[in-house]
């Protein structure tokens, strides 16, 4: 069965799937497992550890699978505080 995650980037990358999945523990542990191809990525063996993982693609370890998806429109994605509305307040000397 696959695992779905959730992301409200265009990509993550193949070593922080694995660490945001718990698939590895930590960084090093995935660059590891990565580089000694033991990781698929759409069922082909992928020693890149900062492969571009985009929603639709599926990344394979430990007989886990992880399908990299879009937030579910039921849930608002984070929002950013820079970005954040801003009441409209006039602007000084205009």
């Amino acid at each position: 069965m696959k695992q779905q995650i959730s992301i409200d980037t265009p990509f993550i990358r193949l070593c922080d799937l694995l660490k945001y999945s718990g698939a590895a523990e930590t960084g090093g542990q995935a660059k590891l497992v990565i580089q000694s191809g033991e990781v698929l990525v759409n069922g082909e063996v992928c020693t890149m550890r900062g492969k571009k993982l985009y929603h639709g693609d599926v990344a394979a370890y430990g007989g886990a699978e992880y399908e990299v998806c879009a937030p579910s429109s039921g849930s608002p994605a984070p929002e950013d505080p820079d970005t954040a509305a801003q009441p409209n307040t006039p602007h000084a000397g205009t």
